[in-house]
């Protein structure tokens, strides 16, 4: 997805996590982000040019963060489109159910947590764009 086809934002946000600075070092918290954590789990040694998702869930929500590194997520809900990189550990990209979204742009040591609001189910997913753009149309 470029820039060029990016035609409005989609229900894609940003999220600013808590931040803690001390001598000691510094934490993130991920508290409060709209559903209750039900998974976690974390992408990284990523080949380069590697591409990551590709789908949409039908009901469940996830917050991405880029806790190393650096990555660009593009969502797409239908109706609009809007690429973002994430590329801090105090920020996070919520997406909520029926939106496509695409990974890339991987820095070499890019780490993505990921924390969603369901365990993993196959059927939860669609990885068909088509199918996902009927199911979208048909809302």
């Amino acid at each position: 997805m470029t820039s060029d086809s990016v035609s409005r934002e989609t229900a894609c946000s940003l999220l600013a996590l808590a931040r803690v600075d001390e001598p000691r070092g510094s934490l993130c918290v991920a508290e409060n982000l709209g559903f209750e954590i039900k998974r976690a789990y974390w992408i990284f040694d990523l080949p380069e040019g590697a591409e990551r998702a590709n789908h949409a869930h039908r009901e469940q929500y996830e917050v991405l963060v880029a806790v190393r590194g650096s990555f660009a997520v593009h969502c797409d809900d239908g109706h609009g489109r809007e690429s973002r990189t994430l590329a801090s550990p105090d920020a996070g990209l919520l997406i909520p159910p029926m939106v496509f979204h695409t990974l890339d742009g991987f820095s070499p040591d890019a780490v993505c947590l990921v924390f969603a609001s369901g365990p993993y189910e196959y059927d939860e997913y669609v990885h068909d764009y088509d199918e996902f753009r009927a199911l979208v149309s048909g809302r």
